[in-house]
């Protein structure tokens, strides 16, 4: 038990250096539901193409994630998983934590954790916040998390952006989706990690909603039954 609340406190600090500062105040709204199964399932595809093969979701398995995103597992196995892993296995990175250290300094942090630690609406920003800056190791910027310590790695999709003197960021090269398309992608991930960093959330509001319809009645009948047994008194 103590190994894995520390593994969670780890994940939590390392989650911390990756997303960056805590000065910046999102702007634009996640407007993520993870009641929409097809946005998950697009999110998901992004996120094993593109950020697996270094951040790993280690408290997740394959098979959950496919079964409660309506994924056939013959569909998981030939799109999703690229390091053979097995259905059951958790969703680790195939990177080797030191030849992390070597590449990059220090080892991509897990992000089963992210979304809770950050929340929706500031991974929605700091995805869609990278620019150019040739003074940066990897050629990037962030005005999320200034000097951020990551590549773009999502630039094939949405393009190269600049900074301008007034603050602004406008797109210098072109992606492979348009920005509204690409701001749709982004909410997809956005939703998956949500999905990720608490998987029982759904059902967990859909049994809310039948508790508190269950206190409602017990309510109305406990109150005409306490008429009943007070009438003669009163």
């Amino acid at each position: 038990m103590k190994k894995i609340i520390a593994t969670i406190f780890a994940s939590l600090s390392l989650a911390a250096v990756a997303a960056g500062g805590g000065d910046y105040k999102p702007n634009d709204p996640a407007n993520t539901r993870l009641e929409d199964k097809a946005s998950l399932q697009r999110g998901a595809t992004l996120y094993m193409n593109y950020c697996m093969g270094c951040h790993g979701l280690e408290f997740s398995r394959y098979k959950r994630m496919a079964q409660d995103l309506n994924i056939q597992e013959d569909v998981l196995a030939e799109n999703l998983i690229f390091d053979g892993s097995k259905p059951g296995d958790l969703m680790k990175t195939a990177m080797p934590n030191k030849s992390a250290e070597i590449w990059f300094g220090a080892a991509p942090p897990d992000l089963s954790l992210i979304a809770r630690y950050r929340g929706n609406k500031w991974l929605y920003n700091y995805l869609r916040a990278f620019y150019k800056d040739e003074t940066r190791p990897y050629g990037v910027n962030n005005t999320v998390f200034p000097d951020v310590g990551m590549p773009h790695v999502l630039e094939p999709l949405q393009g190269m952006q600049y900074l301008s003197e007034e603050g602004e960021l406008a797109l210098i090269t072109e992606g492979a989706l348009t920005p509204e398309e690409y701001d749709v992608a982004i909410r997809d991930l956005v939703n998956f990690l949500d999905y990720v960093g608490e998987p029982a959330k759904v059902k967990r509001h859909s049994l809310g909603v039948y508790v508190l319809l269950f206190i409602l009645v017990f309510f109305v009948l406990a109150y005409f039954l306490k008429k009943e047994y007070w009438k003669d008194i009163h």
